[in-house]
């Protein structure tokens, strides 16, 4: 255990995280999401009883959003959907993001279901959660943590 760490952040989900470079993604996925063959050859890490919100909650305690891109954060858009559509679980989340600071909701994108598959196989990892709602994909841009430039 460590001071300050949520301690649903394992030490496999945390060196993952660690690794990761400014720019690359992680993907987290609710339990129907087909990781396993979409992320043939990268970091899976399975948080089963877990919702969708606790798992975001953890992650983004310690994750920096990319701040040097218009959207670090994307979602499944529901299929069959009007744009602009969120299922009830998209706008608490997309709430919950905006309450810590990490995002605002007009940073976070609706993309379509094969384009965000498409994006998912280009993610550094995936955290699948045991999140039963359908739709409940998020992918974060991770971002860097720095001290202003020395002129």
């Amino acid at each position: 255990m460590l001071k300050g760490i949520d301690p649903l952040l394992s030490p496999e989900l945390l060196k993952i995280l660690c690794e990761m470079g400014h720019g690359e993604e992680i993907v987290l996925v609710d339990a129907n999401f087909t990781s396993q063959t979409l992320g043939q050859g990268k970091p899976l890490v399975r948080l089963p009883g877990i919702d969708l919100q606790r798992a975001s909650a953890a992650l983004l305690s310690v994750f920096p959003l990319d701040a040097m891109v218009d959207q670090p954060v994307a979602f499944m858009k529901v299929c069959n959907t009007a744009d602009g559509y969120l299922s009830a679980l998209q706008r608490t989340m997309l709430e919950q993001i905006a309450a810590t600071g990490a995002a605002a909701p007009e940073q976070c994108e609706a993309v379509e279901r094969f384009a965000f598959y498409e994006r998912v196989k280009g993610a550094y990892a995936i955290v699948q959660t045991g999140e039963m709602q359908p739709y409940a994909n998020f992918l974060f841009k991770k971002g860097v943590i720095s001290e202003p430039l020395a002129t």
